[in-house]
Protein backbone atom coordinates (compact mmCIF):
# COMPACT_ATOMS: atom_id res chain seq x y z
CA UNK A 1 0.00 0.00 0.00
CA UNK A 2 2.78 2.35 1.31
CA UNK A 3 4.64 1.53 -2.20
CA UNK A 4 1.77 2.23 -4.74
CA UNK A 5 0.75 5.57 -2.69
CA UNK A 6 4.43 7.09 -3.24
CA UNK A 7 4.68 5.99 -6.92
CA UNK A 8 2.00 7.84 -7.75
CA UNK A 9 2.56 10.96 -5.64
CA UNK A 10 6.10 10.90 -7.55
CA UNK A 11 4.31 10.66 -11.10
CA UNK A 12 1.98 13.89 -10.02
CA UNK A 13 4.30 16.11 -8.60
CA UNK A 14 6.50 15.53 -11.98
CA UNK A 15 3.51 16.45 -14.35
CA UNK A 16 2.61 19.28 -12.46
CA UNK A 17 6.18 20.65 -12.43
CA UNK A 18 8.81 22.11 -10.16
CA UNK A 19 7.44 24.98 -7.52
CA UNK A 20 3.92 24.14 -8.38
CA UNK A 21 1.47 22.89 -5.49
CA UNK A 22 -0.07 19.42 -4.88
CA UNK A 23 -3.94 20.27 -4.08
CA UNK A 24 -5.39 17.73 -1.96
CA UNK A 25 -7.52 16.73 -4.94
CA UNK A 26 -5.66 16.05 -8.82
CA UNK A 27 -7.60 17.50 -11.51
CA UNK A 28 -8.71 15.28 -14.15
CA UNK A 29 -6.34 17.07 -16.81
CA UNK A 30 -3.22 16.59 -14.08
CA UNK A 31 -4.26 12.97 -13.93
CA UNK A 32 -3.75 12.31 -17.41
CA UNK A 33 -0.78 14.20 -17.49
CA UNK A 34 0.64 12.19 -14.45
CA UNK A 35 -0.81 8.64 -16.14
CA UNK A 36 0.91 9.81 -19.72
CA UNK A 37 4.44 10.59 -17.54
CA UNK A 38 4.19 7.09 -15.61
CA UNK A 39 6.23 4.46 -16.77
CA UNK A 40 4.00 1.42 -18.53
CA UNK A 41 3.52 -1.68 -16.19
CA UNK A 42 1.27 -3.67 -14.77
CA UNK A 43 -2.26 -1.82 -13.14
CA UNK A 44 -1.70 -1.11 -9.25
CA UNK A 45 -4.81 -2.70 -7.66
CA UNK A 46 -5.69 -1.01 -4.32
CA UNK A 47 -5.46 -3.40 -1.02
CA UNK A 48 -7.68 -2.82 1.67
CA UNK A 49 -6.68 -2.55 5.37
CA UNK A 50 -6.85 -5.10 7.37
CA UNK A 51 -10.14 -5.20 9.62
CA UNK A 52 -9.06 -5.25 13.45
CA UNK A 53 -12.15 -6.97 15.46
CA UNK A 54 -14.34 -4.41 17.37
CA UNK A 55 -15.25 -6.50 20.93
CA UNK A 56 -17.96 -3.91 21.66
CA UNK A 57 -21.13 -6.09 21.07
CA UNK A 58 -19.24 -8.74 22.85
CA UNK A 59 -19.30 -7.28 26.15
CA UNK A 60 -22.19 -5.38 25.71
CA UNK A 61 -24.06 -8.87 25.59
CA UNK A 62 -21.85 -10.94 27.90
CA UNK A 63 -20.37 -9.07 29.86
CA UNK A 64 -23.03 -8.54 32.78
CA UNK A 65 -22.35 -11.90 33.41
CA UNK A 66 -18.94 -11.43 34.83
CA UNK A 67 -19.13 -10.81 38.46
CA UNK A 68 -16.26 -8.94 41.07
CA UNK A 69 -15.72 -11.53 43.84
CA UNK A 70 -14.86 -10.40 47.21
CA UNK A 71 -13.23 -12.68 49.80
CA UNK A 72 -12.69 -11.99 53.46
CA UNK A 73 -10.37 -14.63 55.48
CA UNK A 74 -8.34 -14.75 58.73
CA UNK A 75 -4.75 -15.72 59.19
CA UNK A 76 -2.78 -15.94 61.98
CA UNK A 77 -0.96 -12.85 63.32
CA UNK A 78 2.53 -14.18 62.21
CA UNK A 79 1.76 -14.48 58.46
CA UNK A 80 -0.02 -11.13 58.43
CA UNK A 81 2.66 -8.83 59.80
CA UNK A 82 6.18 -8.94 58.68
CA UNK A 83 8.59 -10.22 61.31
CA UNK A 84 12.03 -9.24 62.22
CA UNK A 85 14.70 -9.26 60.27
CA UNK A 86 16.96 -10.65 62.43
CA UNK A 87 17.65 -13.98 64.64
CA UNK A 88 17.76 -13.55 68.27
CA UNK A 89 21.39 -13.28 68.25
CA UNK A 90 21.91 -10.58 66.07
CA UNK A 91 22.83 -7.73 68.69
CA UNK A 92 20.03 -5.32 66.42
CA UNK A 93 17.24 -7.81 67.46
CA UNK A 94 16.67 -6.41 70.83
CA UNK A 95 16.83 -2.87 69.45
CA UNK A 96 14.06 -3.46 67.01
CA UNK A 97 12.19 -5.65 69.28
CA UNK A 98 11.85 -3.13 72.24
CA UNK A 99 10.74 0.01 69.59
CA UNK A 100 9.06 -2.17 67.22
CA UNK A 101 5.20 -1.88 67.00
CA UNK A 102 2.78 -3.79 68.80
CA UNK A 103 2.47 -7.62 67.55
CA UNK A 104 -1.12 -8.52 67.05
CA UNK A 105 -2.08 -11.70 68.55
CA UNK A 106 -5.27 -14.20 67.11
CA UNK A 107 -6.07 -14.28 63.43
CA UNK A 108 -5.96 -11.06 61.31
CA UNK A 109 -8.76 -10.42 58.55
CA UNK A 110 -7.50 -10.38 55.25
CA UNK A 111 -9.14 -9.08 52.33
CA UNK A 112 -8.86 -10.16 48.68
CA UNK A 113 -10.66 -10.07 45.27
CA UNK A 114 -10.80 -11.99 41.82
CA UNK A 115 -12.86 -12.56 38.94
CA UNK A 116 -15.64 -14.76 38.12
CA UNK A 117 -18.51 -15.58 35.44
CA UNK A 118 -22.35 -16.75 35.86
CA UNK A 119 -22.59 -19.95 33.85
CA UNK A 120 -26.77 -20.85 34.81
CA UNK A 121 -29.45 -18.46 35.51
CA UNK A 122 -30.33 -19.62 39.18
CA UNK A 123 -26.87 -18.49 40.46
CA UNK A 124 -24.20 -20.65 39.67
CA UNK A 125 -20.84 -19.10 39.24
CA UNK A 126 -16.99 -20.41 38.18
CA UNK A 127 -13.93 -18.86 39.42
CA UNK A 128 -10.42 -20.61 40.77
CA UNK A 129 -10.24 -21.96 43.52
CA UNK A 130 -7.27 -19.71 45.09
CA UNK A 131 -9.61 -16.64 45.05
CA UNK A 132 -11.81 -18.50 47.38
CA UNK A 133 -9.47 -20.44 49.45
CA UNK A 134 -9.37 -20.20 53.18
CA UNK A 135 -12.31 -17.70 52.88
CA UNK A 136 -14.91 -16.84 56.00
CA UNK A 137 -17.19 -14.89 54.00
CA UNK A 138 -17.81 -14.68 49.94
CA UNK A 139 -19.03 -11.44 48.42
CA UNK A 140 -20.61 -11.66 44.62
CA UNK A 141 -21.25 -8.40 43.04
CA UNK A 142 -22.81 -7.80 39.66
CA UNK A 143 -22.34 -5.23 36.84
CA UNK A 144 -25.67 -4.01 37.74
CA UNK A 145 -24.21 -3.38 41.75
CA UNK A 146 -26.51 -6.04 43.04
CA UNK A 147 -24.57 -7.82 46.07
CA UNK A 148 -25.15 -11.50 46.92
CA UNK A 149 -23.80 -13.58 49.79
CA UNK A 150 -22.20 -16.62 48.21
CA UNK A 151 -21.64 -19.88 49.47
CA UNK A 152 -19.16 -22.34 48.07
CA UNK A 153 -19.81 -25.34 46.62
CA UNK A 154 -16.38 -26.57 46.31
CA UNK A 155 -13.18 -26.40 45.01
CA UNK A 156 -10.61 -28.33 43.01
CA UNK A 157 -7.03 -27.28 44.33
CA UNK A 158 -5.38 -29.87 41.40
CA UNK A 159 -7.49 -27.87 38.82
CA UNK A 160 -7.47 -24.71 40.41
CA UNK A 161 -11.34 -24.47 39.88
CA UNK A 162 -14.02 -23.53 42.12
CA UNK A 163 -17.83 -23.54 42.19
CA UNK A 164 -20.19 -20.30 44.28
CA UNK A 165 -24.01 -20.15 44.64
CA UNK A 166 -25.75 -17.38 45.01
CA UNK A 167 -29.77 -17.18 45.87
CA UNK A 168 -30.79 -15.93 42.90
CA UNK A 169 -32.67 -16.13 39.48
CA UNK A 170 -32.81 -15.32 35.89
CA UNK A 171 -29.53 -14.16 36.36
CA UNK A 172 -27.83 -13.30 32.55
CA UNK A 173 -25.25 -16.39 31.64
CA UNK A 174 -22.29 -16.79 29.42
CA UNK A 175 -22.71 -18.59 26.37
CA UNK A 176 -20.08 -21.94 26.60
CA UNK A 177 -17.15 -22.92 23.77
CA UNK A 178 -14.95 -25.86 22.76
CA UNK A 179 -11.79 -25.51 24.23
CA UNK A 180 -10.32 -28.37 21.68
CA UNK A 181 -11.57 -26.30 18.81
CA UNK A 182 -9.19 -23.15 19.96
CA UNK A 183 -6.35 -22.07 17.28
CA UNK A 184 -2.73 -20.14 18.10
CA UNK A 185 -3.88 -17.16 16.75
CA UNK A 186 -7.11 -16.63 16.85
CA UNK A 187 -8.57 -13.30 18.78
CA UNK A 188 -9.57 -13.62 22.20
CA UNK A 189 -10.84 -11.37 25.33
CA UNK A 190 -10.59 -11.44 28.85
CA UNK A 191 -13.13 -9.71 31.63
CA UNK A 192 -12.67 -9.05 34.78
CA UNK A 193 -11.49 -6.85 38.23
CA UNK A 194 -7.60 -6.24 37.97
CA UNK A 195 -6.58 -4.85 40.40
CA UNK A 196 -10.28 -3.96 41.60
CA UNK A 197 -11.41 -2.43 38.50
CA UNK A 198 -14.35 -3.71 37.75
CA UNK A 199 -15.76 -4.92 34.46
CA UNK A 200 -11.98 -4.11 32.90
CA UNK A 201 -11.69 -5.46 28.81
CA UNK A 202 -8.46 -7.11 27.46
CA UNK A 203 -7.67 -8.69 24.36
CA UNK A 204 -4.98 -10.97 22.50
CA UNK A 205 -3.99 -13.25 20.62
CA UNK A 206 -4.16 -17.51 21.68
CA UNK A 207 -0.62 -18.02 22.20
CA UNK A 208 -0.44 -21.30 22.30
CA UNK A 209 -2.61 -24.56 23.50
CA UNK A 210 -1.98 -27.55 25.57
CA UNK A 211 0.81 -25.71 27.96
CA UNK A 212 1.88 -28.24 30.92
CA UNK A 213 3.15 -26.24 33.79
CA UNK A 214 4.24 -27.33 37.18
CA UNK A 215 2.17 -29.24 39.76
CA UNK A 216 -0.86 -29.03 37.09
CA UNK A 217 -0.51 -32.33 35.29
CA UNK A 218 -4.61 -31.97 34.82
CA UNK A 219 -5.05 -29.09 32.99
CA UNK A 220 -3.87 -28.56 29.33
CA UNK A 221 -3.50 -24.78 29.38
CA UNK A 222 -4.39 -22.31 26.88
CA UNK A 223 -1.56 -19.78 26.97
CA UNK A 224 -2.26 -16.24 25.50
CA UNK A 225 -0.98 -12.88 25.41
CA UNK A 226 -3.90 -11.10 26.80
CA UNK A 227 -3.21 -8.81 30.16
CA UNK A 228 -4.32 -10.56 33.11
CA UNK A 229 -3.02 -9.05 36.04
CA UNK A 230 -4.35 -9.77 40.29
CA UNK A 231 -7.73 -9.56 40.42
CA UNK A 232 -8.78 -11.08 36.56
CA UNK A 233 -8.23 -14.48 38.60
CA UNK A 234 -11.16 -16.57 37.67
CA UNK A 235 -12.44 -14.44 35.24
CA UNK A 236 -13.51 -15.38 31.41
CA UNK A 237 -11.78 -16.06 28.50
CA UNK A 238 -13.83 -15.20 25.63
CA UNK A 239 -13.88 -15.91 21.62
CA UNK A 240 -14.95 -13.97 18.93
CA UNK A 241 -18.21 -15.72 19.27
CA UNK A 242 -18.81 -14.80 22.62
CA UNK A 243 -18.30 -18.01 23.66
CA UNK A 244 -16.33 -18.77 27.38
CA UNK A 245 -13.24 -20.91 26.39
CA UNK A 246 -11.43 -20.81 29.26
CA UNK A 247 -10.92 -19.24 33.10
CA UNK A 248 -7.96 -16.83 33.69
CA UNK A 249 -6.00 -18.12 35.93
CA UNK A 250 -2.10 -17.75 35.77
CA UNK A 251 0.22 -15.28 34.80
CA UNK A 252 3.98 -15.36 33.58
CA UNK A 253 5.82 -12.92 35.84
CA UNK A 254 9.23 -11.95 37.13
CA UNK A 255 7.46 -8.48 38.65
CA UNK A 256 4.04 -9.43 40.03
CA UNK A 257 2.20 -8.24 37.14
CA UNK A 258 1.60 -8.79 33.76
CA UNK A 259 4.81 -9.33 31.52
CA UNK A 260 2.78 -10.77 28.19
CA UNK A 261 2.11 -14.39 29.18
CA UNK A 262 -1.45 -15.50 30.89
CA UNK A 263 -2.81 -19.08 30.75
CA UNK A 264 -6.33 -20.11 30.92
CA UNK A 265 -7.86 -23.41 32.44
CA UNK A 266 -10.05 -24.77 29.36
CA UNK A 267 -13.90 -24.36 30.46
CA UNK A 268 -14.63 -28.12 29.42
CA UNK A 269 -12.49 -29.03 32.63
CA UNK A 270 -13.77 -26.47 34.88
CA UNK A 271 -17.55 -27.66 33.58
CA UNK A 272 -16.45 -31.59 34.91
CA UNK A 273 -15.48 -30.09 37.81
CA UNK A 274 -18.75 -28.18 37.84
CA UNK A 275 -20.71 -31.85 37.26
CA UNK A 276 -18.68 -33.37 39.88
CA UNK A 277 -18.73 -31.00 42.75
CA UNK A 278 -22.83 -30.68 42.67
CA UNK A 279 -22.99 -34.34 42.15
CA UNK A 280 -20.68 -35.56 44.98
CA UNK A 281 -19.30 -32.42 46.37
CA UNK A 282 -15.83 -33.63 45.55
CA UNK A 283 -13.92 -34.72 42.67
CA UNK A 284 -13.24 -38.31 41.74
CA UNK A 285 -10.01 -39.24 39.70
CA UNK A 286 -8.64 -42.10 38.76
CA UNK A 287 -5.18 -43.08 39.80
CA UNK A 288 -2.39 -45.52 37.95
CA UNK A 289 0.37 -45.42 40.69
CA UNK A 290 3.37 -43.86 38.36
CA UNK A 291 5.63 -40.99 38.26
CA UNK A 292 6.19 -40.59 34.76
CA UNK A 293 8.78 -37.95 33.16
CA UNK A 294 8.43 -36.08 29.35
CA UNK A 295 10.23 -38.00 26.79
CA UNK A 296 13.15 -36.12 24.62
CA UNK A 297 14.94 -37.84 21.46
CA UNK A 298 18.15 -38.17 23.73
CA UNK A 299 15.63 -40.91 25.98
CA UNK A 300 13.88 -41.92 22.89
CA UNK A 301 16.85 -42.89 21.43
CA UNK A 302 18.61 -44.66 24.41
CA UNK A 303 15.34 -46.86 24.68
CA UNK A 304 15.51 -47.89 20.43
CA UNK A 305 12.56 -45.09 19.80
CA UNK A 306 12.09 -42.98 16.72
CA UNK A 307 10.19 -40.83 18.29
CA UNK A 308 9.83 -38.96 21.54
CA UNK A 309 6.35 -39.66 22.12
CA UNK A 310 4.69 -41.43 25.21
CA UNK A 311 5.06 -40.94 29.07
CA UNK A 312 8.24 -42.17 30.38
CA UNK A 313 7.63 -44.07 34.34
CA UNK A 314 10.05 -43.40 36.52
CA UNK A 315 8.99 -45.24 39.19
CA UNK A 316 5.89 -47.60 40.26
CA UNK A 317 4.30 -46.87 43.48
CA UNK A 318 4.37 -50.42 45.70
CA UNK A 319 0.84 -52.16 45.87
CA UNK A 320 -0.28 -49.77 42.95
CA UNK A 321 -2.94 -50.38 40.02
CA UNK A 322 0.37 -49.63 37.88
CA UNK A 323 2.51 -52.37 40.04
CA UNK A 324 -0.95 -55.43 39.78
CA UNK A 325 -0.63 -54.81 35.78
CA UNK A 326 3.10 -55.10 35.48
CA UNK A 327 4.50 -51.79 35.06
CA UNK A 328 7.79 -50.89 35.76
CA UNK A 329 10.72 -48.74 35.98
CA UNK A 330 11.56 -47.64 32.48
CA UNK A 331 8.65 -48.37 30.34
CA UNK A 332 6.83 -46.10 27.89
CA UNK A 333 3.54 -45.96 27.90
CA UNK A 334 2.51 -44.94 24.60
CA UNK A 335 -1.73 -45.68 24.68
CA UNK A 336 -4.49 -45.60 26.84
CA UNK A 337 -7.61 -46.90 25.45
CA UNK A 338 -6.35 -46.87 21.75
CA UNK A 339 -5.81 -43.06 22.56
CA UNK A 340 -1.98 -42.37 21.88
CA UNK A 341 0.04 -40.67 24.47
CA UNK A 342 1.93 -37.86 23.40
CA UNK A 343 2.84 -36.14 26.70
CA UNK A 344 3.31 -37.35 29.98
CA UNK A 345 0.90 -34.94 30.81
CA UNK A 346 -2.21 -36.43 28.40
CA UNK A 347 -1.22 -39.90 30.29
CA UNK A 348 -2.12 -38.08 33.87
CA UNK A 349 -5.05 -36.43 32.58
CA UNK A 350 -6.34 -39.97 30.64
CA UNK A 351 -5.95 -41.61 33.91
CA UNK A 352 -8.02 -38.95 36.04
CA UNK A 353 -10.57 -39.20 33.73
CA UNK A 354 -11.33 -42.91 34.10
CA UNK A 355 -13.27 -44.02 36.81
CA UNK A 356 -11.59 -45.90 39.51
CA UNK A 357 -12.70 -49.81 38.90
CA UNK A 358 -12.51 -49.39 35.17
CA UNK A 359 -10.01 -51.58 33.41
CA UNK A 360 -7.77 -49.69 31.13
CA UNK A 361 -5.69 -50.81 28.35
CA UNK A 362 -1.96 -49.79 27.94
CA UNK A 363 0.20 -49.95 24.97
CA UNK A 364 4.04 -49.44 26.75
CA UNK A 365 7.41 -49.47 25.07
CA UNK A 366 9.64 -51.92 26.95
CA UNK A 367 13.00 -53.24 25.69
CA UNK A 368 13.06 -52.29 22.02
CA UNK A 369 9.13 -53.80 21.30
CA UNK A 370 5.78 -52.91 22.38
CA UNK A 371 3.58 -55.10 24.51
CA UNK A 372 -0.35 -55.27 25.98
CA UNK A 373 -0.83 -54.30 29.96
CA UNK A 374 -4.49 -54.14 31.50
CA UNK A 375 -4.65 -52.10 34.51
CA UNK A 376 -7.54 -51.53 37.18
CA UNK A 377 -8.01 -47.99 37.43
CA UNK A 378 -7.70 -46.89 41.60
CA UNK A 379 -9.01 -43.92 42.65
CA UNK A 380 -6.82 -41.09 43.57
CA UNK A 381 -6.61 -39.62 47.06
CA UNK A 382 -4.46 -37.14 48.04
CA UNK A 383 -1.33 -38.57 45.91
CA UNK A 384 -0.98 -37.38 42.31
CA UNK A 385 -1.68 -39.51 39.56
CA UNK A 386 1.35 -38.55 37.88
CA UNK A 387 4.11 -36.55 38.12
CA UNK A 388 5.83 -35.30 35.17
CA UNK A 389 9.02 -33.65 35.76
CA UNK A 390 11.64 -31.95 33.03
CA UNK A 391 14.48 -34.74 31.93
CA UNK A 392 17.77 -33.24 32.32
CA UNK A 393 20.13 -31.67 29.99
CA UNK A 394 22.26 -33.84 27.87
CA UNK A 395 26.07 -33.78 28.44
CA UNK A 396 29.45 -34.70 25.98
CA UNK A 397 32.31 -36.86 26.61
CA UNK A 398 32.55 -38.75 29.53
CA UNK A 399 30.50 -39.62 32.31
CA UNK A 400 32.59 -37.62 34.96
CA UNK A 401 30.94 -39.34 37.83
CA UNK A 402 32.61 -40.83 41.13
CA UNK A 403 30.49 -43.74 42.84
CA UNK A 404 30.15 -46.22 45.60
CA UNK A 405 27.74 -49.07 46.41
CA UNK A 406 25.31 -48.20 48.85
CA UNK A 407 26.00 -48.93 52.58
CA UNK A 408 23.46 -51.62 54.46
CA UNK A 409 21.83 -48.43 56.36
CA UNK A 410 21.27 -46.71 53.49
CA UNK A 411 19.63 -49.40 51.12
CA UNK A 412 17.32 -49.73 54.43
CA UNK A 413 17.10 -46.02 54.03
CA UNK A 414 16.17 -46.40 50.48
CA UNK A 415 14.19 -48.97 50.85
CA UNK A 416 15.95 -51.90 50.11
CA UNK A 417 17.10 -51.18 46.68
CA UNK A 418 20.40 -51.45 45.55
CA UNK A 419 22.60 -48.48 43.82
CA UNK A 420 25.43 -46.34 43.30
CA UNK A 421 25.39 -43.03 45.32
CA UNK A 422 27.58 -40.29 43.57
CA UNK A 423 30.30 -38.55 45.35
CA UNK A 424 31.09 -36.40 42.64
CA UNK A 425 29.83 -34.92 39.62
CA UNK A 426 31.26 -33.31 36.61
CA UNK A 427 32.16 -33.09 32.89
CA UNK A 428 29.00 -34.71 30.88
CA UNK A 429 27.15 -36.13 34.10
CA UNK A 430 27.03 -32.65 36.41
CA UNK A 431 26.05 -31.06 33.25
CA UNK A 432 23.03 -33.30 32.92
CA UNK A 433 22.22 -32.23 36.02
CA UNK A 434 23.15 -35.05 38.42
CA UNK A 435 24.90 -34.01 41.78
CA UNK A 436 26.52 -35.57 44.56
CA UNK A 437 24.30 -37.03 46.70
CA UNK A 438 21.87 -38.91 43.68
CA UNK A 439 21.71 -42.68 43.45
CA UNK A 440 22.42 -44.05 39.91
CA UNK A 441 19.33 -46.86 40.21
CA UNK A 442 19.46 -48.28 36.66
CA UNK A 443 21.29 -47.45 33.08
CA UNK A 444 19.14 -47.81 30.12
CA UNK A 445 16.64 -49.89 32.35
CA UNK A 446 19.13 -52.29 33.67
CA UNK A 447 19.76 -52.31 37.43
CA UNK A 448 23.11 -51.62 38.65
CA UNK A 449 24.89 -52.50 42.00
CA UNK A 450 28.65 -51.24 41.55
CA UNK A 451 31.07 -49.35 39.75
CA UNK A 452 32.57 -52.00 37.50
CA UNK A 453 29.17 -52.87 36.34
CA UNK A 454 28.34 -49.00 35.75
CA UNK A 455 32.04 -48.71 33.31
CA UNK A 456 30.92 -52.09 31.54
CA UNK A 457 27.35 -50.84 30.86
CA UNK A 458 28.42 -47.23 29.95
CA UNK A 459 31.17 -49.07 27.53
CA UNK A 460 28.24 -51.02 25.94
CA UNK A 461 25.67 -48.62 25.51
CA UNK A 462 25.63 -46.23 22.40
CA UNK A 463 26.33 -42.06 22.15
CA UNK A 464 23.53 -41.59 24.61
CA UNK A 465 22.65 -43.59 27.80
CA UNK A 466 19.56 -42.74 30.14
CA UNK A 467 20.15 -42.69 34.18
CA UNK A 468 17.58 -43.50 36.41
CA UNK A 469 18.69 -41.40 39.09
CA UNK A 470 16.82 -41.04 42.57
CA UNK A 471 17.54 -37.66 43.95
CA UNK A 472 15.78 -36.71 47.24
CA UNK A 473 12.49 -38.56 47.20
CA UNK A 474 11.63 -38.16 43.51
CA UNK A 475 13.06 -40.84 40.55
CA UNK A 476 13.65 -39.95 36.92
CA UNK A 477 15.58 -40.48 33.95
CA UNK A 478 18.60 -38.21 33.15
CA UNK A 479 19.56 -38.70 29.38
CA UNK A 480 23.29 -38.36 29.19
CA UNK A 481 25.61 -38.22 25.66
CA UNK A 482 28.66 -39.96 26.52
CA UNK A 483 31.94 -40.21 23.63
Amino acid sequence: MRRTASVFLAAAVAALGAGTTLPGVISTAHADVAARAAPAGPRATAVPLAQLPDFSQLVARYGAAVVNITVDEKVAAAQAVPQLPFDEDDPFFQFFRRFALPQPRGDVPVHGMGSGFIVSPDGYILTNAHVVANATDVTVKLSDRREFKARVVGADQRTDVALLKIDARDLPAVKLGDPKAVKPGEWVVAIGSPFGLENTVTAGVVSATGRALPDSDYVPFIQTDVAVNPGNSGGPLFNLAGEVIGINSQIFTRSGGYQGISFAIPIDVALDVERQLIAHGRVIRGRLGVTTQEMSQPLADSFGMKSATGALVSSVEKGSPAERAGLESGDVILEVDGHPVEHAGELARRIAETAPGTRANLVVWRHGSTRDLTAVIGEAKNAQVAAASGAGAEGHGRLGVAVRPLTAAEREQNGGRNGLLVEEASGPAARAGIEAGDVILAVNGQPVTSAAELRRMIGKSGKTIALLIEHGDAQLYVPVTVG
